[in-house]
């Protein structure tokens, strides 16, 4: 069987090995593949490996070898999921390979926002500040600790639920909301909307879905405290980019530490590029060497599988 991975080097810049992939299959590997080039490299492949790159309901109409499609990630929101079922192609995701590199990095941005890490780093290196100072310490502005504060969870999935059992090691209390609710030790259930009102950090962590899209907006943010974080390491989707700046800027949240956004890498006039007390970072949550060894290995077992007649991490059965 002949396979290809549509954009490797994500996943893999070299410093890791393809070969579980590589014993199953013909396996072909580009870097990065754009819209225009998909239909010629996946001609006459049964096997698509992709991390971000989109396969359409366009595309798969063109496809009839394509056989198998391994999203190299927990969303699977690149590939049109009911049209690839239609024309009998499996779809597999990886769906807890990053929990924990992704509630890490979720409290990387909390602490940041706390402490202004880089911010006072920059002081005593760049500026010299400290150096120069009278004074054995400094801060920038007002610190915050996390002990007693009411962290917000929205999605109770895996990785929600690895950042509650973070919290709570904070000294936290834990919220959440969730369409499907179950008992869960140390979380209290509440609706989105008392959930924001009640949180001094809000947290998204749900699947991209039509019904999830857009779900922090103006409406949803003016619930929120102004003395309140939000915090996105899920999909850059989920938030309405304008009316999250839109808050940032004029004081009606406090920060806001974000690793996704709708259009990656993002337009130079992204409005959250500039807005005030904003952490970014580039998508890295899930990138940890860990995270990607278990990635690559999960991708090999379920590529396996399908081989075998068996179904594993299958999206559309």
């Amino acid at each position: 069987m002949r396979g290809i991975i549509l954009d490797s080097y994500t996943t893999n810049p070299g410093d890791l090995s393809w070969r579980g992939l590589e014993e199953l299959c013909e396996l072909g590997l580009y870097d990065w593949t754009e819209p225009g080039e998909l239909l010629d490299r996946l001609r006459g492949i049964q096997a698509a490996f992709t991390n971000k790159v989109k396969i359409t309901a366009k595309d798969l109409a063109k496809l009839p070898d394509l056989k198998y499609i391994g999203v190299m990630a927990t969303g699977y929101d690149s590939v049109d999921i009911a049209a690839a079922k239609e024309k009998g192609v499996v779809v597999t995701n990886i769906p807890e390979y990053a929990n924990y590199s992704v509630s890490q990095l979720t409290f990387a941005l909390i602490l940041e926002l706390c402490y202004s890490i880089n911010a006072h780093h920059r002081t005593i290196v760049e500026e010299k500040r400290w150096s120069a100072g009278r004074f054995n310490s400094y801060w920038l502005k007002p610190l915050q600790g996390l002990r007693g504060k009411k962290i917000g969870v929205i999605g109770m999935g895996k990785i929600g639920i690895q950042v509650g059992t973070i919290a709570r090691a904070f000294g936290m209390e834990v919220l959440a909301y969730d369409v499907h609710q179950r008992e869960l030790a140390g979380v209290t259930w509440k609706p989105l909307e008392d959930l924001l009102r009640e949180s001094d950090v809000v947290t998204i962590h749900c699947p991209l879905f039509e019904s999830t899209k857009g779900l922090i907006n103006k409406e949803t943010l003016s619930l929120m405290k102004n003395t309140a974080f939000f915090i996105n390491t899920s999909r850059g989707a989920l938030m309405v980019e304008r009316d999250l700046a839109d808050a940032l800027n004029n004081g009606e949240i406090a920060g806001a530490g974000l690793d996704v956004l709708g259009q990656e890498p993002p337009p130079p006039d992204n409005p959250l590029l500039s807005a005030k007390n904003t952490v970014l970072t580039p998508h890295v949550g899930w990138d940890t060497m860990e995270a990607r060894v278990a990635l690559i290995s999960e991708t090999a077992k379920n590529f396996q599988a399908f081989l075998a007649g068996e179904s594993r991490n299958v999206i559309n059965p």
